[in-house]
């Protein structure tokens, strides 16, 4: 299985300071994981959330797959993550004191062919946060011209 599926959630690094980043694993039906592999999806507002100890990822949207027929699948609703129980008491806890949220930062088809989602543990930026966040962007533009 060579595929190179890599999607990207562009808004968040924009959106939140990431301090901590995890890899898990998330439980997706056929016709699901069968749109990723097509790199259907979309992180439009989507964001990770805990629910009787389990983390669970709401509104990731993943287009119908064509030719799934009956079996087909909802596009946006809650996914379960999956991830170690360590893990998940010590998010759980930065979560719950220090006003930390989770953000989906990217989804990927690892070498086993399993969906995969990079998530961050990030707080909110401020507004001239990310005024600095663009003028940082700028200047790495500008030196990668002029290298060129």
């Amino acid at each position: 299985m060579a595929e190179n599926v890599y999607i990207k959630n562009r808004s968040a690094t924009f959106e939140f300071a990431i301090e901590d980043k995890l890899k898990a694993g998330i439980v997706l039906t056929g016709s699901e994981i069968k749109s990723v592999r097509e790199s259907k999806v979309s992180f439009n507002d989507s964001y990770c959330l805990f629910s009787n100890g389990e983390l669970w990822i709401k509104s990731l949207h993943i287009a119908q797959y064509v030719n799934a027929g009956y079996a087909g699948h909802i596009a946006v609703h809650d996914r379960k993550l999956l991830l170690t129980k360590k893990e998940l008491r010590k998010w759980e806890l930065k979560v719950k004191e220090k006003g930390f949220t989770i953000v989906p930062l990217s989804m990927y088809i690892d070498e086993k062919g399993f969906a995969k989602l990079d998530i961050g543990l990030g707080r909110g930026k401020k507004v001239h946060d990310k005024r600095e966040t663009i003028k940082n962007r700028d200047v790495d533009r500008e030196i990668r011209r002029f290298l060129k």
